[in-house]
């Protein structure tokens, strides 16, 4: 039979085409579906709380009247007697930071409640602070969620001056109904503290962990649990704000016991292999000390940038303090302080140098979904993922400036949703043989901060991951004008 050549045969045939070519685009699938996830993978609270980056802490109590850090639980509740507490104007501290969370210390090691707990006659209410009428807890939940600021409650298990402590079921109680009292009494709160601090001769006790953290859960669904081994966040193992240089959002949770000694290596590197995502925390003051005294001064600007990198540029949420004084307010130079870190730091990371590019890569996993540009778009949902079978010789994502503009800091994000997956990467300027800055682990964020500016045009990050293949939704590139040297 002879081909048709008319205009009628022609119009079939590419209805035909079109036909096959639908249904073909259908048998397979419009859009190319994601990597599976490599477990562990954050709770949705996790996210959230991940995503914060600063937060805040405020310790006040009877430490804050004695000009001590540890009380002995002897104090009366007369020596509490602030006199112009305004915790709004703490929230004004917060604000100063950018802090989304704040955490208050409802009671400290000395047993001194800041809420008139049924439970104790250690509290706010046998002082004199309000005719015995105060709360500060009440007060500070308050605040916070007026300013759009959520709550979070650290209480000490290791309590000094009950008496019921030593005693294994009456203390566990005692502690679990104050419990009760923080987590029903004060509206939602999103992050719940349980410092494993206990001094060398302290009474021996047994705390119920189980019982508490299960009680918690029932209490506050979306709450997050703060721990030594989480379940949900960790301590890094340190007070000065500072991750190891390796940092993985997951542990094996059976390593670890609360308040035992010779765990911090562990918890502040995590574990490539652990089965559990509790991200680490970082707890650090402004001040030398965590409560208030008149001799002490806050950081400087530069020792506080240098724990954002240390921190959030390590894969961490940094919980910064800020304690008020003897009269219940933030010193102002302290708020000054705070103000001053969070302008420096918006005015290093408020410009991306890499903004304009054009991204390419190793491979890309089907259309565009996943294209290598997804890491320029800003947002958190997207990412770049390499093709199925890519990676024998590693990954890399390349940005093609339009500008030569001098960057001395190199941001990297992953897409922790997915789990946590770079083992090691390196980054490179206009095809150099050697790497400007390069690490192992990158998680939520990674911070580079240069030995010296770099005014290259093109930029490529080379990662390598055996545990899956890398999802990355950002690279950065800024200008720090405070650094003086010193790759990070």
């Amino acid at each position: 039979m002879g081909r048709c050549a008319s205009p009628r045969c022609a119009l079939a045939a590419a209805v035909i085409a079109a036909v096959m070519a639908a249904t073909s685009s259908l048998a397979e699938g419009t859009a190319p579906t994601p990597p599976l996830p490599v477990l562990p993978v954050p709770t949705a609270a996790q996210l959230r709380w991940q995503r914060r980056e600063v937060i805040m802490f405020f310790h006040f109590g009877m430490n804050t009247f004695t000009d001590s850090e540890w009380g002995t639980g002897r104090e009366s509740p007369a020596t509490f007697r602030p006199t112009a507490l305004d915790a709004s104007q703490w929230m004004d501290a917060a604000g100063a930071a950018g802090a989304s969370l704040v955490i208050l210390v409802a009671k400290h090691h000395d047993g001194f409640c800041l809420w008139p707990s049924a439970y104790t006659a250690h509290s706010v209410r046998a002082s004199p602070w309000r005719g015995g009428r105060g709360d500060v807890v009440r007060e500070f939940a308050d605040a916070a969620r007026a300013r759009g600021l959520d709550v979070g409650i650290y209480l000490s298990p290791w309590d000094r001056h009950d008496e019921r402590y030593g005693r294994e079921g009456a203390y566990n109680e005692y502690y679990l109904a104050q419990l009760h009292e923080l987590l029903t009494g004060y509206g939602s709160v999103s992050e719940i503290w349980f410092d494993g601090a206990k001094g060398k001769n302290a009474t021996n006790m047994t705390y119920h962990f189980q019982e508490w953290f299960q009680t918690v859960r029932q209490l506050q669904s979306s709450i997050n649990i703060f721990s030594d081994d989480g379940p949900d966040l960790r301590w890094v193992g340190d007070e000065n704000g500072s991750a190891g240089s390796t940092c993985w959002s997951t542990i094996n949770r059976s390593k670890i016991t609360i308040g035992e000694a010779g765990i911090e290596k562990y918890l502040n590197t995590g574990d490539p292999r652990g089965r559990d995502w509790v991200p680490p925390e970082c707890d650090v003051s402004i001040r030398p000390g965590w409560f208030w005294h008149k001799n002490e001064t806050a950081k400087p600007l530069l020792k506080l940038l240098e724990i954002y990198y240390n921190s959030v540029g390590r894969n961490c949420v940094l919980l910064l303090n800020a304690p008020p004084n003897t009269t219940g307010l933030v010193d102002a130079a302290d708020i000054a302080r705070l103000r001053e870190f969070r302008a420096a730091v918006t005015s290093i990371f408020g410009t991306d140098l890499a903004a304009g590019s054009a991204a390419r890569a190793s491979s890309e996993r089907g259309g565009g979904r996943f294209a290598a540009a997804n890491v320029l778009d800003g947002r958190d949902d997207t990412y770049w993922a390499p093709a199925s079978g890519d990676g024998k010789n590693g990954y890399w994502i390349e940005l093609r400036r339009p500008a030569s503009s001098a960057f001395n800091v190199v941001r990297i994000q992953e897409h922790v949703a997915m789990g946590q997956r770079v083992e090691r990467h390196e980054v490179y300027v206009d095809g150099g043989g050697v790497a400007v800055a390069n690490g192992t682990t990158v998680g939520h964020k990674r911070l580079h901060r240069l030995a010296s500016p770099v005014a290259g045009r093109t930029v490529r990050v080379w990662m390598a991951s055996r545990l899956g293949p890398p999802l990355v939704s950002a690279v950065g590139l800024h200008l720090d004008p405070f650094a003086a040297g010193g790759t990070m």
